[in-house]
């Protein structure tokens, strides 16, 4: 009998450009891509930040290189994709915050917010998919999200606006792409400790409000979500376009 032959996790021979790869979850996700065998090209604003990452990868023995990248900057990210592409996997991570009330929000808020994480994400994905469509390449865009892409947030309007957004935009983007055999899901997790959320957690009773929510009873790690990128961006989940993978320790079950 001749048994199936699972598809694998291994990305040899697949180039993969990170956003926002400097810290946190983006580096984490060009790690874990490099640890499966991808050629990752660390993007963000501070160079520095993403070269020390690269030359950590390398150190482990995986390809990695680093790009100074403002994703606010369109024609920039057009020419440079262009330019260091064409990209088989994308991780589209670069994002911000600003947890405010909703009745507090000023429209600089709303710029800051919606800019990056709607429309650079959405200018990102165009130019790597363009550059994939160009190569007559399949490939597998995946954007990070949130729960806040699937639920409401007390402080949450701005950020939830944008990654239910998001999340329409990956929809959208799937049916638009399919034809190509490029792919396009999302990655939503819970609340993460990394450097920029670290503060928050400072305030008891904020990390507590977190907890009760979260049914697993423990904040997320930027390794929870490794595994997420590896699977979306391999062979294991060819049949995967226009969802969402939800890492959020149960908070969106009921």
């Amino acid at each position: 009998m001749a048994l199936p032959q699972a598809p694998g996790f291994d990305l040899s021979g697949q180039r993969a450009l990170v956003t926002g790869a400097g810290r946190g979850i983006g580096l984490a996700c060009a790690a874990a891509l490099a640890q499966s065998g991808a050629d990752v090209v660390l993007a963000a604003r501070n160079f520095d930040e993403v070269d020390a990452g690269a030359k950590a990868i390398i150190a482990e023995g995986g390809r990695a290189s680093a790009l100074q990248l403002d994703v606010s900057d369109i024609e920039n990210v057009q020419a440079k994709i262009a330019e260091h592409g064409p990209f088989d996997i994308l991780i589209n991570n670069a994002g911000t915050n600003r947890p405010k009330p909703m009745d507090a929000v000023t429209s600089e808020d709303y710029d800051a917010v919606l800019d990056l994480n709607v429309k650079s994400a959405f200018f990102v994905a165009q130019a790597v998919a363009k550059g994939l469509i160009d190569a007559k390449k399949s490939g597998s865009l995946i954007h990070m999200s949130s729960q806040m892409g699937h639920v409401g947030g007390v402080n949450r309007s701005l950020y939830c606006a944008s990654k239910w957004a998001l999340e329409g935009m990956s929809k959208s983007f799937a049916l638009d792409l399919a034809q190509y055999g490029i792919r396009s899901n999302t990655i939503a997790p819970t609340f993460i400790e990394t450097p920029m959320t670290k503060p928050f957690f400072e305030d008891a009773d904020f990390l507590k409000s977190v907890l009760e929510k979260i049914k697993l009873g423990r904040l997320g790690q930027v390794t929870d979500l490794m595994g997420a990128a590896v699977f979306l961006a391999s062979k294991s989940s060819a049949m995967m376009t226009g969802t969402s993978l939800v890492i959020d320790g149960g908070w969106t079950v009921d």
